[in-house]
């Protein structure tokens, strides 16, 4: 475990960093958006490049792998929606609670905390599930979200997609699979301005994560009772994960080709925290933005003791 922790507490004490910025005001508020772009448009897009060119095809877009991660997503989707509209939340709060249940924070988080713990290999399952979650899970739960009322989820649908495709991170993989497959090489000031972007995308990724749930917090005006919480968190950190290893097992009793190595990240990348994107979707939609922040609050807090647990039941070993 202490090897693990090595690797594990510097990226959550980063996330801890960028709160405690923005809680001091070190940081201020109005600087936390431009932050937040420069990731999502600048260094995170490099550092995914970079992964997609080292990486073969096939693992980015390995058709057992994706089945097994939307399957699980089904499933959590479906039991947390179940749940939270038993419990009397609207269909747009239960939808919404879903999507954080389903959606680790694989993007700013998970591909660099796992390459880190498992070696480059792991990238390619990561990556993909990024693409998952981009294009299904978000969209599927989106689609929900909209269906409220007057019933418009093609609508929703539509949206989300299209949403999806103005990401600027599935276009980054894409562009480093198309370099993967035809073996480009680019001019090496071109190469170089990339490395620097993306070797800053994860110690400023984790910082803006923490910078954002501040921010997310302080917006939150409504108390919202445990019982709206507590379930989403227990989804997000255990049920999630269970669910990946489940499926996992069933597939390889089936006779499909999923290794052991494959299948060890797949469920590390459930047990992740809850996305910290998720709370500006919420914000965006109309739905219950302060339930929403503090799942996500939880999760990552939690979730640096039961990750890492996670990792050590896998027997990964760092370095």
């Amino acid at each position: 475990m202490q090897a693990i922790f090595q690797v594990t507490l510097p990226f959550f004490a980063l996330v801890l960093c960028g709160y405690l910025a923005a809680q001091r005001r070190v940081l201020p508020e109005a600087a936390i958006p431009g932050l937040n772009a420069y990731v999502l448009f600048f260094a995170l897009p490099c550092m995914l490049f970079r992964f997609g060119a080292s990486t073969p095809i096939g693992q980015l877009f390995n058709p057992v792998w994706l089945a097994l991660w939307i399957g699980a997503a089904l499933l959590v989707v479906f039991v947390t929606t179940t749940h939270s509209l038993a419990s009397g939340l609207g269909l747009k709060d239960s939808a919404f609670g879903a999507l954080i249940a389903a959606f680790p924070n694989t993007g700013f988080m998970g591909v660099p905390l796992l390459v880190a713990l498992a070696g480059d290999r792991a990238a390619g399952p990561v990556i993909m599930t990024v693409l998952a979650d981009l294009f299904f899970t978000s969209s599927l739960c989106l689609a929900l979200a909209q269906s409220e009322g007057a019933g418009h989820w093609r609508e929703g649908l539509d949206k989300a997609l299209r949403g999806a495709l103005s990401n600027p991170l599935p276009w980054s993989i894409a562009l480093g699979a198309l370099v993967s497959v035809t073996q480009w090489t680019l001019p090496q000031p071109v190469m170089q301005i990339i490395k620097l972007l993306g070797d800053s995308a994860t110690p400023v990724a984790l910082f803006t994560i923490g910078a954002v749930l501040w921010r997310s917090n302080q917006a939150a005006h409504t108390r919202t009772p445990a019982r709206d919480i507590v379930p989403v968190v227990v989804v997000k950190l255990l049920v999630h994960p269970a669910l990946v290893l489940a499926l996992g097992l069933l597939f390889v009793q089936a006779g499909l080709p999923l290794e052991g190595f494959a299948l060890g990240i797949l469920v590390l990348a459930a047990a992740l925290p809850s996305a910290s994107n998720v709370s500006l979707l919420a914000e965006r939609y109309g739905a219950d933005n302060g339930r929403i922040a503090r799942i996500i609050l939880w999760t990552t807090a939690l979730a640096f003791l039961s990750f890492s647990l996670a990792v050590r039941l896998f027997g990964v070993q760092p370095g």
